[in-house]
């Protein structure tokens, strides 16, 4: 077939179909190592409450369905229009399920940005640091899906400006997520022991690498979108493919580096896979319903302090000392524990 090619339809198969073939590649490449996260998620974090596995699990359907619609677009493109160039290239504006391809993609880049949001908002428990942030993300989902309206009409202007709307909205809440992130997580550094610092600087390395592969991704996103150096196409397009795959990754890799932190912090036996403390390695079945979806993947923090016995405080009280007033119990005595609360205070 490419020798009845002119070198003009050369060009446009390269810049019309090429990158959704290079986007799927990279779409199946990514999926395969998500697999290997997900297993080693349910493998090692059995204890996690039933609510963020389930998270997982919807999240491992969505990528899992995510590949086969990838595979299938170029199915489509390659063996159904084999030697229909026009018919192929038109694909991107007539068939539902390539032009709604970026909302497909948004839907689980929003799906994974809400789970950070929540993890942002444990962290803070400031609504007025969360809100702003979840809007400018809400506002991103509206663009993409105003770019789709578009797309169906083939109105390619206003195609650029809601996608470019879009992919800004992402890229600045992705960044807004991991500043606000680190920052409150070095505000605690000044409430804990030296024993936990430790702690606390592992996880503010990991915000930001778990951070930088879809940041990076969706900037070049936005770069090719509005950028087309070879005339016109679809170059923007193997980074969009890409990009709800780096999202997932990102979720998942916070998830299992819990293990990780813990043992390169020294503090096995004492901070479960999940994230929450304990003496003994395992925890009631009503500490696990209280802890593990409200922490949502962020590694638990041992706090000691040396009183007439050891003190075991979870990361709730670290960053909320009001929630000690009615939460877990402590194993050291009623007049201990107040004192440690006020000095928190």
């Amino acid at each position: 077939m490419s020798a009845q090619l002119t070198g003009e339809e050369r060009r446009l198969a390269m810049a019309w179909l090429g990158p959704w073939l290079v986007g799927a590649s990279l779409d199946l490449l990514l999926q395969g190592g998500l697999f290997c996260q997900f297993v080693n998620y349910f493998t090692y974090c059995g204890d996690d409450m039933h609510s963020l596995r389930i998270v997982v699990a919807v999240l491992a359907l969505l990528t899992t369905l995510k590949s086969i619609h990838a595979f299938a677009i170029v199915w489509v493109q390659s063996i159904v229009h084999f030697g229909d160039l026009q018919g192929a290239i038109l694909l991107n504006y007539t068939a539902w399920w390539q032009s709604g391809n970026p909302l497909m993609v948004a839907i689980i880049g929003l799906y994974v940005q809400s789970f950070f949001c929540w993890r942002l908002w444990v962290i803070s428990r400031k609504w007025y640091v969360m809100a702003p942030i979840a809007a400018v993300l809400v506002f991103g989902f509206i663009s993409v899906v105003v770019a789709t309206y578009f797309i169906s009409m083939k109105d390619d202007p206003r195609i650029e400006q809601w996608f470019a709307a879009h992919l800004s909205a992402v890229f600045a809440g992705d960044m807004l997520i991991s500043f606000s992130t680190t920052y409150f997580l070095i505000q605690s550094r000044r409430e804990v022991l030296p024993q936990t610092v430790g702690l606390i600087s592992a996880l503010v390395r990991l915000t930001f690498q778990t951070a930088a592969p879809a940041a990076i991704c969706a900037m070049f996103n936005l770069i090719f979108s509005q950028v087309n150096p070879g005339g016109p196409g679809l170059t923007s397009t193997a980074f969009n493919m890409a990009l709800p795959k780096l999202y997932a990754i990102s979720m998942m890799w916070t998830l299992n580096a819990r293990r990780t932190i813990r043992a390169s912090s020294g503090t096995q036996g004492m901070i479960t896979t999940s994230g929450e403390m304990s003496v003994t390695g395992r925890r009631s079945r009503a500490s696990r319903r209280q802890g593990d979806m409200e922490l949502g993947g962020v590694q638990a923090i041992q706090v000691l302090k040396q009183t007439e016995t050891t003190q075991h405080v979870d990361d709730l009280d670290l960053f909320d000392p009001k929630q000690r007033k009615s939460g877990t119990p402590s194993q050291a005595d009623t007049k201990s524990e107040d004192d440690w609360v006020n000095e928190m205070k």
